[in-house]
């Protein structure tokens, strides 16, 4: 599997069904600026999938304020991803999502990514890309493990942090709990301080 941290995110233009329920097209360069929260689901109408998608609407509000655009991906068509939108939870579907659901179809972006497994779904992929279209954070799991919405906030929460403030986040670190400085010297005052 490829490492993309610390490269370009692979750039794609694609149809999506967006929030309001139309279909037009997503151009992921085109979110330069904001930082993108790009995660890649297996399938449509499956079984841990919705509750992912479900689970970052829910959560959009807050990478919004955080200046984080989230962009779903599988390898389904944009009409399948909006007949699973007009299908209501309880019978299976998605209902209302206030990000696009991006149409990979031909599977390049699944491969650019290379989180596309046997030629046919993709992997629970999820890059997190800064404002300048680098890719600071991955993870990848296999298909019946469902990912942490809170760990991809707390990702975004340190990353912002250590842009604006130059010091770097310690092994669980959390908004508003001290980092350290790059030093040895910082290292041992952060060690010393938390008992670590």
């Amino acid at each position: 599997m490829s490492v993309l941290v610390t490269k370009e995110a692979p750039d794609f233009t694609a149809q999506a069904v967006m929030p309001d329920n139309s279909i037009g097209e997503v151009k992921l360069s085109s979110y330069r600026g904001k930082y993108v929260l790009l995660f890649f689901y297996p399938l449509d109408f499956t079984f841990v999938c919705p509750s992912e998608i479900v689970a970052f609407d829910k959560a959009n509000k807050k990478f919004k304020d955080k200046n984080a655009v989230v962009l779903g991906v599988s390898v389904d068509s944009q009409f399948t991803h909006w007949a699973w939108r007009q299908t209501p939870r309880n019978k299976g579907g998605i209902g209302e999502i206030s990000y696009p659901l991006v149409a990979d179809l031909d599977k390049k972006i699944a491969k650019a990514y290379d989180v596309l497994l046997n030629d046919s779904v993709a992997l629970r992929g999820l890059f997190l890309i800064d404002t300048h279209g680098i890719v600071r954070h991955q993870i990848v799991n296999d298909l019946p493990i469902g990912r942490s919405v809170d760990e991809a906030l707390r990702t975004l929460d340190a990353l912002q942090y250590t842009e604006e403030h130059g010091e770097v986040c310690p092994a669980n670190w959390k908004e508003g709990e001290d980092a350290m400085k790059p030093t040895a010297e910082g290292v041992a005052t952060y060690l010393s301080k938390h008992g670590k």
